[in-house]
């Protein structure tokens, strides 16, 4: 899971939206890495995460409130979807880091896919270690279905 050091001022954004186009997201700056996940949720979603935080890199537009949260247990993080079309938006962190951000993920499979397609993967284990993987030569376009 990376978390991005480097300034957001780059010209680069990547750009999605849920499938009725109700939520956007846009990532501002390089995306370094997508994250692919083993949990119990990330592997049921097939999500993609690119990691930021909110009013940083990180940018969701819900014009018509449409983004629903599933929490489960002793949350820590919400997983959030358009509630008119079902597709997994974001998760954000419950509660900002000791520097005030909320750390937040986009999922990379709401974006067009020659937007990411030679983002590379990185796994995370987040069934067992909860670690970082050793690095991956495959990009987002190996996995794209």
């Amino acid at each position: 899971m990376s978390t991005r050091s480097e300034n957001h001022a780059s010209t680069t954004t990547t750009h999605g939206s849920c499938h009725c186009g109700a939520v956007h997201w846009k990532f501002h700056g390089a995306i370094p890495d997508a994250t692919i996940c083993n949990c119990t949720v990330c592997r049921r979603y097939g999500a993609l995460w690119a990691y930021d935080y909110d009013g940083q890199g990180i940018e969701l537009e819900d014009k018509f409130g449409a983004l629903r949260a599933y929490t489960r247990g002793r949350p820590t993080l919400s997983f959030n979807f358009c509630s008119h079309c079902g597709n997994l938006v974001s998760w954000r962190a419950l509660k900002p880091g000791r520097d005030g951000l909320a750390r937040t993920a986009l999922n990379l499979r709401l974006a067009d896919p020659d937007d990411v397609a030679g983002i590379r993967l990185q796994r995370f284990d987040g069934l067992h270690s909860f670690e970082d993987l050793p690095p991956d030569t495959r990009t987002v376009a190996d996995v794209w279905f």
